[in-house]
């Protein structure tokens, strides 16, 4: 599994800036969707290259009896 790193930066007029490395797709804003309820009302949003990346899924084989 991806390290998952969420970096804040607080400006000096108190505005913060969020940004959510190793998750991609649609997960990064549900990942943080609760922080920034908690930090208040999201002004702007800008998206990286990652979170319009597919999620990877590990597949693995089947059992023999579910074939």
């Amino acid at each position: 599994m991806p390290q998952r790193t969420v970096r804040f930066t607080i400006r000096p007029d108190g505005r913060v800036e969020e940004l959510l490395e190793g998750v991609s797709g649609e997960a990064c804003q549900q990942l943080t969707e609760r922080l920034e309820a908690a930090l208040g009302t999201v002004e702007r949003r800008e998206f990286t290259a990652e979170a319009f990346q597919q999620p990877e899924f590990q597949s693995q084989p089947l059992p023999n009896h579910l074939h």
